[in-house]
């Protein structure tokens, strides 16, 4: 940036300020990712504990059905139940046995017929389930025992552990997934353990039945996130480092550049060199231009044409931006103002402000000097708000948005969802306009994340009235992608690069 040099630094500080201008992303990008990764296992935890819990329901639901046919035959002879109770474990998914119980005591089983066992209310939690090693026929078996009871009468049923394994070992897959069952857990080896259950060390997610009163528990072990993260991500992790590196150049080319940005930028104001370019905005149907943008640039004496990037942010903190706004604004007015008469009306004409331009009255008296240039109803000012800085709403600002709207100002947020607070604005300033991001109009076709987030602002600001403009089109599929869902405005290098006055009225013409 051509800026006033101070005297240079230290070598070893200019090498520790390009290092940390070079760790800087990658730093920041990897604790982004890490999150990102610690939220997606996180999310994958809960929906795998949310199967497994309707899982263990279903099997339940046949279970206590079961039970609940067989509970009127309670104190009838066993000899003339026991094919009653064989049927229901034939009928019955994942039902192994089934048992009638009198008086506390389990007196007749569909393995074994007429049998005699106590029967202690207490093993079952809630005085409905029993998660148990097993029983004398298969011992190394889990059993899961469904007790319904009422009065002297009561009916046993059970649940073969090598089903409910299975559940924890299809479902599970890379998740440390458990049934608990009061102070009883089962793990997807299919063994019983008992004590509290632990707890996975990764995105634990713990969820309980409401029917039956067990709980599931989902997670992952230790380290996970960083496993998660090396199959993942590399893509990203080299896309980090690329962005370090040119982070790191940048910093270094910088503190070889000037670092006193105030007073070059004066001395440039007072020159006139910082001037309008106009970009082409067309109607999202007709692809005819319904206005241009005003970008500010740099006209260097000695460098050339500079970017805005360079030099807005330090305009925008410096406050400098407001005057050097108001020349960008006359020098709009007398190039196009002689010519308003031909536009097709109403010609849109759209300038970025930032906070700095919110702090007083000033702007409003701005847009009507600029506004007093072109002939009457021909043009329609559109102020971008940009989000590099957070606007704050005070008493001066709403004044002055509420004086500009009786003006017949309209207010467009730039680069929607991708600064501060667009939502709060909304609510606040009363918008007209939302101008997408070219971030995500390039992701068109490429990204379905970025397509969702655009249909979205796209939804949004169909339901709120607002009319959308997007950036940065480039491509016959962009266009399309836009117009077909009914974007009002199209901006892009596909219409039209920032062109200075003269071209813009030229091209003007045979538009």
């Amino acid at each position: 940036m051509p800026l006033t040099r101070r005297p240079r630094r230290k070598r070893r500080t200019r090498i520790v300020v390009t290092v940390l201008s070079g760790l800087l992303p990658i730093v920041l990008g990897t604790g982004i990712l890490y999150m990102q990764a610690e939220r997606t296992l996180q999310q994958s935890a809960g929906e795998t504990a949310e199967q497994a819990l309707r899982q263990f329901d279903l099997m339940l639901d046949n279970t206590a059905e079961a039970a609940r046919v067989l509970l009127p035959l309670a104190g009838k002879n066993c000899e003339e139940v026991k094919l009653a109770l064989r049927e229901q474990v034939t009928r019955r998914p994942f039902v192994r046995s089934t048992n009638l119980v009198w008086d506390n005591n389990l007196y007749c089983s569909s393995l074994f017929g007429a049998f005699q066992e106590a029967v202690n209310a207490g093993d079952y939690h809630q005085g409905k389930l029993w998660l148990m090693n097993g029983n004398p026929v298969t011992p190394d078996t889990a059993l899961l025992i469904y007790r319904l009871s009422d009065g002297r009468g009561g009916a046993l049923t059970t649940l073969d552990g090598y089903h409910l394994s299975n559940i924890l070992r299809l479902i599970g897959r890379q998740t440390l997934l458990t049934l608990q069952v009061g102070d009883n857990w089962l793990s997807a080896d299919g063994k019983v353990h008992q004590g509290s259950l632990p707890a996975p060390p990764v995105a634990r997610s713990l969820l309980e039945s409401e029917r039956y009163g067990f709980k599931v528990s989902a997670g992952f072990p230790q380290g996970e996130v960083r496993r998660y993260m090396a199959a993942e991500y590399p893509p990203l992790f080299s896309l980090l480092i690329f962005f370090g590196a040119i982070s790191g150049a940048i910093g270094h080319f910088v503190q070889k550049r000037s670092t006193s940005p105030s007073h070059e930028m004066m001395r440039a104001l007072e020159a006139g060199e910082f001037i309008p370019y106009f970009q082409p905005v067309v109607h999202g149907d007709s692809k005819q231009w319904s206005g241009a943008e005003v970008l500010m640039r740099w006209n260097h004496p000695k460098e050339g044409l500079v970017r805005p990037d360079l030099f807005i942010p330090f305009a925008e903190h410096s406050g400098l931006i407001v005057p050097m706004t108001r020349a960008l604004m006359q020098q709009t007015a007398a190039l196009l103002g002689p010519h308003s008469v031909n536009f097709a009306k109403p010609f849109h004409i759209g300038i970025n402000i930032s906070a700095s331009h919110c702090q007083d009255l000033e702007l409003v008296e701005d847009c009507r000097d600029l506004l007093a240039a072109f002939a009457p109803g021909s043009v329609e000012l559109v102020l971008e708000l940009t989000e590099r800085e957070l606007i704050e709403p005070s008493d001066i600002t709403l004044q002055l948005f509420e004086q500009l709207h009786a003006l017949g100002v309209k207010i467009a947020i730039d680069d929607f969802g991708t600064g501060h607070s667009s939502l709060g604005y909304l609510r606040t300033f009363n918008v007209d306009f939302l101008k997408i991001d070219q971030s995500f109009v390039a992701m068109i076709g490429v990204d379905a994340l970025s397509r969702h987030i655009l249909d979205s602002i796209i939804e949004l600001s169909a339901k709120l009235d607002l009319g959308i403009v997007a950036e940065g089109v480039e491509t016959q599929a962009q266009a399309d992608y836009l117009t077909e869902h009914n974007v009002n405005f199209l901006q892009g290098y596909l219409y039209g690069r920032p062109m200075p006055g003269a071209d813009f009225l030229e091209a003007l013409t045979h538009h």
